[in-house]
């Protein structure tokens, strides 16, 4: 029999704060039991008294008294079976902690906009039992309610002012936005979301139509540059070839130049040589005459000789035209740069 009421009050037994077997039991006026120490520690932290179960709050601070045949029940309990739920899980790194558990905390289930705490699923039984919170706004666990708070009012954003762009409570609607457009969040957030993804859209198909102009446009470049440089390659090509057939042509002028020269020259060489052979002849016939003792005929023979050295002489003129072939060579270096200057010229257009 014992152990019948042992299994039918398990749950009467399990303190909601630390959730596990009451530990000097203690009750409140409102029906809820704790653990001594932990309602204790729930109020020293508190500046008000209230049950952490269903938040009634007492004017005084109650006087906390144990239950000594309750407690003896509850030993054997513990010596039975009872430890805490097990359905449930310690919070872990990343996880919304319970706000009402001590000790290790399990992890919240749901997290309250109205009283701007989360819970775990012992801790927010109340939310489904209690009258007084069923009317609560629950929502999936979130770590950062605070930023869902009014600063002026602490209390939670429910509305959207489309006059100030702001969300805002319902006690900022009483009190500084009479006579503004304002919407339900839900309503703003779907007509944000719609004008959002619109915007989107938008400027998506305007990057793609641009990406796809920058495309066209490379591809127009692209084949510009390999046309350009087929034309480079034709035009310096073609500069080339006429620079070789000029080298061409001037090497055979200079040679021919040379011939020519060289023949001339020869020319002269032979016509000095024989100078120089009458010269001599001469010379000896003048040192033979120089020893006559007729003066007269000394006389008319010098004037022989004198007339006939004046008729030799080689004739220099020819030899000093190999000018006029340097003259040639730099008037084609003039051209060839003034063809070299306009091909630079036309590629910069």
């Amino acid at each position: 029999m014992a152990e019948a009421l042992l299994f039918v009050s398990q749950d009467e037994f399990t303190c909601s704060v630390c959730l596990d077997t009451l530990t000097d039991r203690v009750s409140l006026h409102c029906g809820h039991s704790f653990c001594l120490k932990c309602l204790t520690d729930c109020w020293d932290q508190s500046q008000e008294c209230s049950c952490p179960q269903c938040r009634h709050t007492f004017t005084t601070r109650p006087e906390l008294n144990r239950n000594a045949l309750l407690n003896e029940v509850i030993k054997k309990l513990k010596k039975t079976t009872i430890g805490p739920s097990s359905s449930q899980n310690y919070a872990g790194p990343g996880d919304v902690e319970c706000d009402f558990c001590t000790g290790k905390k399990f992890r919240a289930v749901k997290s309250c906009l109205t009283c701007i705490a989360s819970y775990c699923q012992t801790h927010l039984q109340p939310h489904y039992e209690v009258a007084a919170w069923k009317g609560h706004k629950l929502v999936d666990p979130d770590r950062n309610l605070k930023e869902k708070l009014c600063e002026k009012h602490q209390k939670s954003l429910e509305i959207f002012c489309k006059t100030d762009d702001s969300c805002i409570c319902m006690m900022c609607v009483v009190t500084g936005h009479n006579g503004h457009k304002m919407v339900e969040l839900e309503t703003e957030r779907e007509e944000k979301q719609k004008q959002t993804l619109s915007d989107i859209k938008r400027r998506l198909e305007e990057r793609e139509k641009t990406l796809k102009e920058m495309r066209r446009v490379m591809e127009e470049m692209k084949i510009s540059v390999e046309r350009d440089v087929v034309e480079n390659e034709k035009s310096f090509t073609a500069l080339i070839r006429c620079i070789e057939e000029a080298q061409r042509k001037l090497t055979e002028r200079i040679k021919e130049q040379e011939k020519r020269e060289m023949e001339k020259a020869e020319g002269v060489m032979e016509q000095l040589e024989k100078e120089i052979k009458e010269l001599k002849r001469r010379e000896a016939e003048l040192k033979e005459l120089s020893e006559t003792k007729d003066h007269l005929h000394f006389l008319q023979v010098r004037v022989t000789l004198h007339r006939a050295s004046d008729q030799t002489g080689v004739n220099l003129y020819n030899m000093t035209r190999t000018g006029h072939l340097a003259q040639h060579i730099s008037s084609f270096h003039i051209s060839l740069t003034f063809q070299i200057f306009y091909l630079q010229i036309s590629q910069s257009w």
